[in-house]
């Protein structure tokens, strides 16, 4: 590793421990994802940071192309022992917050290091407002164009999922040595990653 990367690093991780830096060869972009999103997600389309105004998985794989390292920046997230199936998702909110504003933070710390690159990407669809402005525009029956993302109330936070950009995020973690598991019970701990594109 260059000497630039180790002093990166060591600045990284005072803002956040917990990152791994690998290679961007390591990222899995798959068409199917964004299946899992359209058709099974209750966010698809209420959120900026989720398909249809996501980049797809060719602007994706586009994107990559112009970076050879990444950090994958991983995060705990108790969930509420008494959340029910049909709210887990919501129990972890603050969690993902949290992980949605370090991401930003080191994203920054990279930018500011020289790394002018830098891009973070996050888990999970946005939860830095209650509702999304989109959400908001669909409850008045107002239609969305793709230039509405210009109403985002949290433009230098928010950033997409990885998986509404078509990464695979389970083979992504296996192939940095980490070892996703599906979760069967809403009150398991939730491991949360998120990634920074570097250089």
């Amino acid at each position: 590793m260059n000497k630039d990367l180790e002093n990166l690093l060591s600045e990284l991780k005072a803002v956040h421990e917990d990152l791994r830096l690998i290679p961007t060869e390591m990222i899995v972009v798959s068409d199917w994802v964004r299946l899992k999103c359209r058709y099974g997600c209750e966010n698809y389309g209420n959120h900026l940071g989720c398909p249809p105004f996501t980049p797809t998985p060719s602007e994706t794989r586009a994107a990559l192309s112009a970076y050879r390292n990444a950090v994958l920046v991983r995060f705990e997230a108790k969930p509420d022992p008494k959340a029910t199936v049909k709210h887990a998702s919501r129990a972890i909110s603050n969690s993902v917050v949290k992980m949605q504003n370090t991401v930003a933070e080191l994203e920054r710390a990279a930018f500011l290091a020289g790394y002018y690159k830098a891009f973070g990407m996050n888990a999970m669809p946005c939860s830095l407002c209650d509702t999304c402005v989109i959400g908001e525009m669909q409850k008045k029956d107002q239609a969305v164009f793709d230039l509405d993302s210009v109403k985002c109330r949290n433009k230098k936070t928010m950033r997409p999922s990885m998986e509404a950009c078509g990464i695979d995020v389970f083979k992504t973690l296996q192939n940095a040595g980490f070892r996703p598991r599906v979760l069967k019970d809403c009150k398991e701990m939730v491991e949360l990653f998120g990634l920074i594109l570097l250089d």
